[in-house]
């Protein structure tokens, strides 16, 4: 099979004709062997009836339903699961997402050599109230992970099928799927300009704490891909100069003490500086800690079942 479109959705029974109907129409056009997978994330609405009938006009859907709301990642996770086509799609189901790049995102993937091809949405059609914390929100993603894409977060993505074969997604991090493959190995990433709608039915299920969410999912993800397999890396080092610090202003001001030389460095004398008395001792405790928590990672880490689990991109004998 050429191409899998996965589609999680919530509440969206109106715009799923239409969205069946464009993508049908870009595949006759284009020749290519297709399935759609719509996961209903516990819709409240007719979603999954609208599914059911949809199947009868399209044998090539196939519908996953969730008991309740789980959210987007589990949506995406189980049906990577199940895909047969060598190219996976992701695309939202409100109509804001075009069918028509489908044939520019499957030439990047077989022509160029991409692992990932990821949306920009260069020109939003969304208030501003939404546009300039995505700019904020992307520029932090490139800073801090190293992935340079303009709109990580853009739901109309295209994969090689063994990068989503590979991966694992959980809680919310579909939002950093080119960071995790990235991680994986799948270090050929492109992106392709794509054209943005308005939503025309139903609500936007955008909110503030998508943001708060989004970057601490972001230090979770760097440092799961970054120190997974070797906590004690991180938090060792810092430990290891926090203990420094700590430790030596100690021994600095016993030792001046000691020689009764603790009058000639204010900043150092206990009676009048109790603050650097008590800076080194906390540095130097952060230090012990920080190197505990290590231990303790990697203790956790060798009991893991997938500790040595690793991705083999291919063999020969």
């Amino acid at each position: 099979m050429d191409i899998s479109i996965v589609v999680p959705l919530l509440n969206e029974e109106e715009s799923l004709p239409e969205l069946l109907a464009e993508v049908d129409a870009v595949m006759k056009t284009e020749g290519y062997s297709w399935e759609m997978i719509m996961v209903d994330d516990g819709s409240t609405d007719n979603s999954w009836k609208v599914i059911l009938d949809l199947k009868k006009k399209y044998p090539q859907v196939r519908g996953i339903r969730f008991r309740r709301n789980y959210g987007k990642s589990p949506a995406l996770h189980v049906a990577f699961q199940v895909t047969k086509g060598d190219i996976v799609f992701t695309m939202d189901a409100d109509l804001q997402d075009r069918p028509k790049h489908i044939p520019e995102f499957v030439k990047m993937i077989r022509e160029q050599g991409f692992d990932l091809v990821s949306g920009w949405k260069q020109n939003r059609k969304d208030p501003i109230s939404k546009t300039l914390p995505t700019k904020l929100y992307n520029g932090v993603n490139r800073l801090v992970s190293g992935v340079k894409l303009h709109d990580m977060n853009c739901g109309f993505k295209a994969y090689r099928s063994e990068v989503v074969k590979s991966i694992e997604i959980y809680g919310e991090m579909h939002r950093y799927i080119p960071v995790i493959a990235s991680a994986a190995g799948f270090k050929k990433i492109g992106e392709l300009r794509v054209e943005h709608i308005a939503r025309k039915y139903g609500k936007s299920k955008f909110g503030l704490n998508r943001f708060i969410n989004g970057f601490l999912d972001l230090l979770t993800i760097t440092f799961l891909t970054r120190y997974g397999k070797r906590p004690m890396h991180f938090f060792g080092f810092w430990g290891v100069i926090s203990s420094i610090l700590g430790g030596g202003l100690l021994g600095s001001m016993y030792l001046l003490k000691a020689l009764g030389l603790t009058g000639l460095i204010a900043p150092f004398h206990i009676s009048d500086h109790i603050p650097a008395l008590f800076l080194g001792t906390v540095a130097f405790l952060l230090g012990v800690l920080l190197l505990s928590t290590g231990l303790l990672a990697e203790l956790i880490g060798r009991s893991s079942s997938n500790r040595n689990e690793y991705l083999v991109g291919e063999t020969f004998d």
